[in-house]
């Protein structure tokens, strides 16, 4: 697997200075990162960015489906100890938090799930203790499959960015494109068929708990672009489906995995993925539990009016699950 071979936009001091300053603005006068008031002014702000700052940050426009934002530099002592557990980050980095905002309403605007991480709309990424072997970012002894975020959900992201706080072992998120998957044409058409669901992670014990019979999705489908996915081998019950979907589905996962490039961030870079493109994932590490452990802060965008998705997905349950949205909290 290549080494961080992705494209890399880089902010010059200048950029990288007016993009904290104004996220530090925004958090002295609202006092918390997760302030409705302060999501409900990030679209002013954002107005009065610099239009070079505007352009770095636009969404992402390859095939290869992301880019790496560098250019930000937070203090590792200021920032204090990995957390053991997302809900104990308290205020730690949120300055970090009002930042991925910021980028984040550039792009589209962000949201949250009533149902994971009390609702935040910036995500703390740790491992921890008895979470080693899950299938969700707390995890650190497993691989975690490349997957589409929140794939069990017709509301899901159309970007996901990971900003890194602290990655002192270079473990590193893996990322592919179906983009630059080759896939053959019979291959293509069974995996356009909704044979099989997609149901809720580890995560989100509330979806778990959704007494609605689950709806089989496709893995693939059209859009004016090109191909879009949506995929998670980890929860979708590949039993329920024929011999020959699976073989179709298995390639898919062999090609994926042909094109799949490691991304070691350092502090301060912002990994963007397209969610509608590209799988993304981790490598196995051993946690230390002593504060020095990597941590990411994770931020979902939707993009209004992307025609990237199947009009059924409008009828799906959601297992009950709702996405909320920054201007409306």
């Amino acid at each position: 697997m290549p080494t961080c071979p992705a494209p890399v936009r880089h902010l010059d001091t200048a950029a990288a200075a007016e993009l904290t300053a104004t996220a530090a603005k925004l958090l002295d006068f609202h006092g918390s990162a997760t302030s409705p008031h302060l999501l409900a002014d990030l679209p002013v702000m954002c107005a009065q960015l610099s239009d070079g700052l505007r352009h770095a940050l636009r969404p992402v426009d390859t095939a290869d489906g992301l880019f790496v934002l560098r250019g930000l530099r937070p203090d590792d002592v200021e920032l204090g100890p990995t957390p053991g557990h997302w809900s104990t980050v308290g205020d730690a980095g949120a300055l970090w938090d009002v930042v991925l905002l910021l980028v984040s309403a550039l792009m589209g605007t962000p949201i949250a799930w009533d149902g994971q991480q009390d609702g935040r709309f910036v995500h703390n990424i740790v491992p921890s203790p008895g979470h080693e072997s899950e299938q969700t970012g707390a995890s650190s002894s497993v691989l975690l499959t490349p997957h589409t975020e929140d794939a069990f959900h017709p509301g899901r992201a159309h970007l996901l960015l990971l900003c890194c706080m602290r990655n002192h072992d270079d473990i590193a998120t893996t990322a592919a494109s179906v983009r630059l998957a080759d896939l053959a044409d019979e291959d293509v058409a069974r995996l356009k068929r909704p044979v099989a669901p997609i149901l809720p992670d580890d995560a989100y014990e509330q979806a778990q708990k959704f007494a609605g019979r689950p709806a089989p999705v496709p893995t693939l489908f059209d859009s004016p672009q090109g191909l879009t996915m949506r995929y998670d081998p980890a929860y979708t019950p590949l039993e329920e489906a024929d011999e020959a979907w699976r073989e179709a589905y298995g390639r898919l996962g062999q090609e994926l995995a042909r094109v799949s490039v490691a991304v070691s961030l350092r502090p301060g870079d912002v990994l963007v993925v397209d969610n509608d493109l590209v799988v993304h994932g981790r490598v196995p590490f051993r946690a230390r539990y002593d504060g020095t452990d990597r941590w990411l802060k994770r931020a979902s965008v939707r993009v209004e009016g992307r025609p990237t998705r199947p009009v059924a997905e409008h009828d799906e349950h959601g297992y009950g699950q709702a996405a909320l949205t920054a201007w409306a909290s």
